[in-house]
């Protein structure tokens, strides 16, 4: 079992950044390969990063490549999405997930969700 909690959501102009993060409880945490998903408004959650237990290996959506880096800190049980160069488009709720599949884009791989955190983007 493990327990995910995202922050760092909020408004932002076009062109700006933020930082999301999401904290995982229990002593687990480096046996899940963790995901990032976003679901705009009136749309599906749709996969948009990941990255392997070890930190090693990365893999992104198309439509965020260049912009937005996937990262995690085992030693605090913590990955991290850092969006750069925001667009309108990329307003949605993000949710972290954790997963033991290697089906990494697919969202019905992951087992465990957090409660999601807004991100708007302001033109």
């Amino acid at each position: 079992q493990v327990q995910l909690v995202e922050s760092g959501g909020g408004l932002v102009q076009a062109g700006g950044s933020l930082r999301l993060a999401c904290g995982a409880s229990g002593q687990t945490f480096r046996s899940y390969a963790m995901g990032w998903f976003r679901q705009p408004p009136g749309k599906g959650r749709e996969f948009v990063s990941a990255i392997s237990r070890s930190g090693g290996y990365t893999y992104y959506t198309n439509a965020v490549k260049g912009r937005f880096t996937i990262s995690r800190d085992n030693a605090k049980n913590t990955v991290y999405l850092q969006m750069n160069g925001l667009k309108p488009e990329d307003t949605a709720v993000y949710y972290c997930a954790a997963t033991t599949r290697l089906d990494w884009n697919v969202r019905n791989a992951y087992g465990f969700w957090g409660q999601g955190t807004q991100v708007t983007v302001s033109s």
